[in-house]
């Protein structure tokens, strides 16, 4: 039987519950960190076992979102690629400029070799198979031009692998022997292949050139979204593409260049206003420091998204004792 180690916040000092999840979480899958709706009753568990060159591990925790960073990204030592597969509960899995809504039975691939972004709105269980990338590409072409797509569990091949995988992981913690459990994955992998074959060509970029153009364009915006002036003709100008081939990119998308930096800039912001380390400063100087030059155009937009004002926002993240962040 695969050797499975587990790990559990349960009975921890709360001082020390997230620095544990953290390190453990990170020894799973890849550098990252969690920003746990709730820090002080944050719960959370993992069981882990490899098989072969693969990992696979169940996590179950509260709402939190988990961030892999650029730093992260130097930081990860190996490509691994993650078939995530949502047990219970649901998630968001952000890669690329995609997003994955997941429920149970769903899964979307990720990319250790560059961030990521998965926000768990609810309680949830979550089952996370680790294929490093040679290994991947016997089975599934271009991968890294599939991240974030979502797979629904509800028929078809895409069903049989979900159940498939699921039952894999009960087997393995009840009485499947090293050996046959290593034949199986082969068969996982070629459960995987047949899945993501389905997927129409238009659902995935085109080719590896438009997938590595893309790319380039997502961290160039990332990289620069302090920067007011950034514009889908800016950016054309220093990727040396047209403007039209910029858009075109972007096509299969459902969002417009301009729609995907504005989203990008008004998540950053969020995120920054229920900062621990950005609690003393303004709304208008965290908006700045994103690229936006009115804060009245933040707001609307902010409003827009969220369905309340910055300032509201930040006042419903403060914990109790925390007392007031200035506006």
């Amino acid at each position: 039987m695969p050797h499975i180690e587990s790990f559990s916040t349960s009975g921890l000092d709360p001082r020390h519950k997230l620095n544990y999840w953290n390190e453990r979480a990170t020894e799973s899958f890849s550098p990252l960190v969690s920003d746990p709706a709730d820090v002080r009753n944050f719960a959370g568990s993992i069981a882990r076992a490899t098989i072969g060159d693969l990992t696979l591990a169940e996590a179950c925790s509260d709402a939190q979102i988990v961030r892999h960073s650029r730093a992260h990204v130097a930081r990860t030592r190996s490509s691994v690629f993650f078939l995530q597969l949502q047990l219970e509960g649901e998630c968001i899995s952000r890669q690329d400029g995609r997003e994955a809504h997941l429920k149970p039975g769903d899964f979307s691939l990720c990319h250790s070799a560059r961030p990521y972004e998965v926000v768990f709105p609810v309680a949830n269980r979550m089952l996370v198979l680790g294929v490093p990338e040679a290994s991947l590409r016997r089975y599934v072409a271009c991968p890294e031009s599939l991240v974030a797509i979502p797979m629904k569990g509800s028929s078809g091949v895409r069903a049989l692998l979900s159940r498939f995988v699921r039952n894999f992981w009960v087997e393995c913690r009840n009485q499947l022997d090293d050996a046959t459990a290593a034949r199986v994955t082969l068969a996982i992998l070629d459960l995987v292949g047949a899945a993501y074959a389905e997927i129409p060509r238009a659902d995935s970029d085109h080719s590896a050139l438009a997938v590595a153009h893309r790319l380039r364009i997502i961290n160039f915006i990332e990289t620069h979204l302090h920067d007011p002036d950034l514009t889908p003709t800016r950016i054309a100008e220093a990727s040396k593409m047209t403007p039209r081939y910029l858009h075109h990119l972007f096509s299969d998308q459902n969002e417009t260049v301009a729609r995907y930096i504005l989203r990008r800039r008004v998540d950053a912001c969020a995120r920054a206003l229920v900062s621990d380390a950005q609690r003393g400063r303004t709304v208008t100087a965290i908006a700045f420091d994103y690229g936006f030059n009115s804060p009245t155009h933040f707001a609307r937009v902010f409003r827009a998204k969220f369905g309340m004002t910055p300032r509201e926002y930040r006042r419903e993240s403060v914990p109790p004792d925390h007392g007031g962040r200035p506006a």
